[in-house]
């Protein structure tokens, strides 16, 4: 399986090279990349990126308030505290935590090799699924990085679309200024010991816009996007 899934990334990727033709028919079919997503629904989009840091408080918002909200989880950051994800993704009945690929060790995954961009996507989404029983759908290319050669490995590994963002509310330093949402944009934070208080900043933005988070695939698929 591991070498058939190189064979078709490499032959495509070589494709790529044939000039513009050859490029444009070789994008045909390959998973989007989706930075916001186009409805007329007052909706937004939480996510949250890699899963270091298992912060109770910021679980017990996401629990309390019934967050929709897709997890892109490194497989080494849910490993040893399996039950903080598994606690939030028991919501994922009712539509509210799913559980996403962001690559096994979180390269650029443009600077990579077919092999190597194979066992970072398909290598994290068979860990994701033995971990909690879903095949991840979607992949958030770490750092944002994407290229015609990422888009053709993640549809080899089943990806249906790659999902960047519109506005990243982390604290990577002083508190940032706080965007504007409006409907159907992504929201990008991380598990960090700030997530708490930028969780409650991003809802707060969501709700002085008159918008409400939703799940993430439903409104992909509404859109024809996946």
């Amino acid at each position: 399986m591991w070498r058939s899934r190189v064979l078709v990334a490499a032959l495509a990727s070589l494709s790529l090279t044939l000039g513009a033709a050859g490029q444009s028919q070789a994008a045909v079919g390959l998973p989007p990349v989706v930075s916001h997503v186009p409805t007329q629904e007052k909706v937004v989009f939480i996510t949250i990126d890699d899963g270091w840091n298992h912060d109770p408080e910021a679980a017990r918002i996401l629990l309390d308030q019934r967050v929709p909200v897709s997890l892109f989880l490194l497989p080494g950051a849910t490993s040893y505290d399996t039950g903080y994800f598994t606690a939030l993704t028991a919501s994922a009945g009712q539509g509210r935590a799913t559980v996403e690929n962001h690559t096994v060790n979180h390269p650029d995954l443009t600077t990579f090799d077919a092999a190597g961009k194979d066992a970072e996507v398909c290598g994290a989404g068979e860990q994701v699924e033995a971990t909690f029983g879903r095949a991840p759908k979607l992949l958030r290319p770490p750092y944002g990085a994407v290229n015609d050669d990422v888009r053709l490995a993640a549809k080899a590994c089943g990806v249906k679309a790659l999902v960047t963002w519109t506005h990243d509310f982390t604290t990577w330093g002083p508190t940032p200024p706080t965007p504007q949402l409006k409907a159907g944009d992504i929201v990008l934070l991380h598990f960090t010991p700030t997530l708490a208080a930028d969780l409650r900043r991003a809802l707060g933005a969501a709700k002085a816009a008159g918008l409400k988070p939703a799940a993430l695939m439903p409104h992909l698929k509404s859109a024809g996007l996946v």
